[in-house]
């Protein structure tokens, strides 16, 4: 399954906060059943840049991808710009002891 959307970058305000785009709830409710510890494994894609990431709580119902340097600096973003968003959910990969 294959999600899409546009968002803006925004930034937490907070020091040294996140760079992150917001999920559209109607991509990330349904999904919530799937999620670890709050979390919802995905591989998120902007541009030419995929990375494994996963969907995070807001705290208010919502999920947000954090953009990490790496990816806002090949894609050119700076904050308050928009972007075309996928994510593919993946398999979380475990540690075998």
């Amino acid at each position: 399954m294959s999600n899409k959307f546009c968002a803006e970058m925004r930034l937490f305000e907070r020091e040294k906060g996140w760079y992150y785009v917001s999920v559209p709830p109607e991509l990330s409710k349904p999904l919530e059943p799937l999620a670890e510890r709050g979390l919802i494994a995905v591989t998120a894609k902007i541009g030419n840049s995929s990375w494994p990431t996963s969907l995070l709580p807001m705290g208010d119902g919502t999920h947000f991808i954090a953009l990490p340097a790496k990816v806002r600096a090949k894609e050119g973003l700076k904050l308050g710009a928009k972007a075309e968003v996928s994510f593919e959910l993946r398999i979380r990969q475990t540690m075998s002891v």
